[in-house]
């Protein structure tokens, strides 16, 4: 109860502003416990903790509005910025901020041209990404042995499909029970889809060969699970050729364009799922005929050829008398050749025996031959035997009369580059430096041998070699003497430590 105030003439009740704000949520909450509101989603977000916040507006307010985690996991359709829906929930506020909102609880789209724009804007992005282009459409099998269905397991669509089947060409069938509309149908659908895919051939659950995805006819509200983007996906990454046979004829879902075909009602997609075996039976009938009357054609032709061939070879039997006939003649031949051929070659041989030479002429002729040779031979040796001894004669006598010139002409020789040397020596004593020795100089030496041209190059402390003229004498420099004056000498050699 809010206090009063004891102030005197004053009757106004006073709140808290907790007490206020209580009662304002009270009175929000009693008197809007039940609401549907109109308009368009603006800045919606979904929380990483599943919520949803968004704010729904038209021409003239805004009411903020939040859609929490288990609700909306149960939404009809997915919100999302510039749709126009009817959101059905209550009205309560917010102390902490003086606001009030909208706690949404379920959410339709306001009407069918929504629904259309919806649906439209949808299109376009799948088909942007490449769902929906034929080069991704796979060609049905002629006679599936499995057929999947994808349905509810109650509607008439799946008897009307098993009827069809059984009509048409008896199929085993695998059901996959799915809710068709509602909360949760999109995702039962697409769930559908990729576990038939992820069966493996040859298990315990057989894998399909085709796949039925069905439901029957209805509004655009009712249909609009086939319209979802889960669905569509699952059906455009089949690997399992797909049928989709939503709705009537006259209606059209986006799972129509993403599947491998369309069928315009549940029977035809079971009409386009297998063929007649009735037709299939009279056209393999028909084809065996066809190919029994081809044989019986092309045996009959090739009769007729070889006949006609028969008619142009000659008789068998007259080719092998012929034949017999030029056997027993090569074989006479042959039996009178071998005489004969001994005969020719006997002749032969006696004419080539009366042209050969007797061997012993033959080596009487030889003997003669060799006695010719042998006395050329004989000759020749004689006479290169002379001319070799007078060559020897001849080379003999050079030699002594060399002998003879070559004893005068060595002392002669030998006399020459004596005097020659003799001058060389001369010369090379009067450039000696030992000749300066013999005047009174001597040569300055360092250790190495190298001689000492300076007084600079004199180290003090140093060890030389002082060499004369009838020797040498080691030396050690003390110091350096100073320098005389120019001109002012006693014309004495001075000394050099």
């Amino acid at each position: 109860m809010p206090a009063m105030n004891d102030s005197p003439g004053s009757n106004v009740p006073e709140y808290s502003v907790s007490e206020i704000s209580g009662a304002l949520r009270r009175t929000v909450e009693e008197t809007y416990a039940l609401v549907r509101v109109k308009g368009e989603i603006s800045g919606f977000k979904r929380h990483s903790s599943g919520h949803l916040y968004f704010c729904l507006k038209d021409a003239d307010a805004v009411l903020d509005a939040v859609c929490w985690r288990g609700q909306a996991a149960r939404l009809a359709i997915a919100p999302e910025d510039g749709i126009e829906v009817i959101a059905t929930g209550r009205l309560t506020t917010y102390p902490g901020r003086s606001k009030y909102q909208m706690v949404v609880e379920r959410m339709e789209l306001a009407g069918q041209g929504a629904l259309l724009k919806l649906l439209e804007d949808r299109r376009r992005k799948l088909a942007t990404e490449g769902l929906f282009d034929s080069a991704r459409k796979q060609k049905l099998p002629l006679i599936p042995e499995i057929i999947g269905v994808v349905t509810s397991p109650t509607g008439a669509v799946i008897r009307d499909i098993l009827h069809r089947l059984a009509e048409r060409f008896p199929r085993r069938v695998l059901l996959w029970p799915v809710a068709v509309q509602g909360d949760g149908a999109a995702e039962q659908v697409a769930a559908a889809i990729r576990g038939f895919n992820a069966l493996a051939p040859g298990g315990a659950v057989p894998r399909p060969d085709v796949l039925i995805v069905a439901r029957g006819g209805g509004s655009i509200e009712d249909l609009w699970a086939f319209n979802e983007e889960i669905v569509v996906r699952a059906a455009a990454a089949s690997a399992i050729p797909l049928i989709s046979a939503v709705g009537h004829e006259t209606d059209t879902t986006l799972i129509d364009f993403a599947a491998d075909l369309r069928a315009p009602t549940p029977t035809a997609a079971a009409e386009k799922a297998v063929p007649v075996r009735a037709e299939l039976l009279a056209t393999t009938a028909e084809l065996g005929a066809r190919l029994a009357r081809a044989a019986l054609r092309g045996l009959t032709d090739r009769g007729a050829r070889v006949e006609a061939l028969a008619r142009a070879l000659p008789n068998p039997r007259a080719v092998i008398e012929d034949c017999a006939r030029r056997l027993d003649d090569r074989a006479e031949r042959l039996r009178l050749a071998l005489p004969n051929l001994l005969h020719r070659k006997g002749a032969e041989a006696d004419r080539l025996a009366a042209r050969l030479r007797h061997p012993r002429e033959l080596l009487a002729a030889k003997r003669h031959l060799l006695e010719g040779a042998s006395a050329r031979l004989a000759h020749g040796l004689k006479s290169a035997a002379q001319a070799e001894t007078a060559r020897l004669d001849q080379g003999r006598l050079k030699l002594e009369q060399g002998s003879e010139r070559l004893v005068p002409a060595m002392a002669r020789l030998l006399t020459e580059r004596g005097r020659r040397l003799e001058a060389l020596g001369q010369r090379l004593e009067s450039v000696s430096y030992r000749s300066v020795l013999e005047r009174g100089y001597a040569v300055v030496r360092d250790a190495h041998g190298k001689p000492v041209s300076s007084v600079e190059a004199a180290t003090p402390g140093a060890a030389l070699a002082v060499e004369f003229k009838d020797g040498a004498a080691q030396v050690h420099v003390d110091g350096h003497a100073p320098p005389k004056p120019k001109g002012k000498g006693d014309g004495r050699q001075g000394s050099l430590l």
